[in-house]
Formats: C-alpha cells, sequence, structure tokens
C-alpha cells in the first residue's frame, strides 16, 4: 500500500489556471480599467515632460561644447570650444581652470562673435593661479 496522491488531470477542454487566489484575488473589470488608465497617465506626463524639456532646449539662443583643453605651463590652460548660435550673434562665454581638487584656479569672460555660420570653434588661454588639470566652459550667453 503506498501513501501517493495524484493530482486530477486536466481534460483538454479544462483551462490550466493557477488555483483560486493562489497569486491574489482575481482582476475584475474595474481594476483592468483603472490599470489601462494609470498606464495612459503615465505615458502622457511622460509624454508631456519630453516635450517641455525639448523646447527649452531648443528655444536657447547660445548653446556650446566642450571640446577639449591643453595644460600650457603651471600658469596656463588653453581651452577649445564650439558654440552654436544664429549668424551675426554675438554671446559672452564664461571658461574655468580647475585644479585637482575642482578648487577654481583661473576664470576668464570672453566674448565671441559675431559670426556668419551657426556653429564655431574657439581655442581660449586662461591665466591660472597654479597648475589647472582641466580647463572647462562655465557658461555661454547672449551679450548684452
Amino acid at each position: 500500500m503506498t501513501n501517493e496522491t495524484t493530482a486530477p488531470q486536466p481534460s483538454p477542454s479544462t483551462p490550466l489556471r493557477p488555483p483560486a487566489g493562489r497569486y491574489g484575488p482575481e482582476p475584475t473589470e474595474r481594476r483592468r480599467r483603472l490599470a489601462v488608465v494609470g498606464i495612459v497617465l503615465v505615458a502622457v506626463v511622460g509624454l508631456a515632460i519630453t516635450f517641455v524639456i525639448g523646447l527649452r532646449y531648443a528655444n536657447e539662443p547660445v548653446r556650446f561644447k566642450d571640446f577639449g583643453y591643453t595644460v600650457v605651463s603651471p600658469e596656463r590652460v588653453d581651452v577649445t570650444f564650439e558654440v552654436y548660435m544664429d549668424p551675426g550673434t554675438t554671446a559672452t562665454c564664461t571658461l574655468d581652470a580647475l585644479a585637482e581638487s575642482y578648487a577654481q584656479v583661473g576664470t576668464v569672460d570672453v566674448t565671441v562673435g559675431p559670426v556668419e555660420v551657426t556653429e564655431s570653434r574657439y581655442t581660449v588661454s586662461v591665466a591660472t593661479s597654479e597648475l589647472a588639470t582641466t580647463g572647462i566652459v562655465q557658461s555661454c550667453r547672449p551679450a548684452p
């Protein structure tokens, strides 16, 4: 005599489902609708945020991109950067030289433009009070 029990075998017409209540209550039509509405709301809010951020960056009159730097000496670093602005626009860019500790060891405001093209590249020397390990563009804004 054995103590084995066998589970009932489903018939081909019976769908395979977990036991009732095993994974929480069965979803009702109302819960399904709420889930769909929630997913749609999250998608709409995400698209709205993406749209607003895109508009913000698209409307900036002056944009810049760091291109590189060269530490020339303990007293100087050259910063190369690109500026994107409408032709005929003049901008003021603030460049910083930073030490290994990220302390600012040099800064300069430089006026760029007006130029005839949308994209232009500049290399500017920044005087430093001690050895800089990097040079960056802090900001660029339309000149007054």
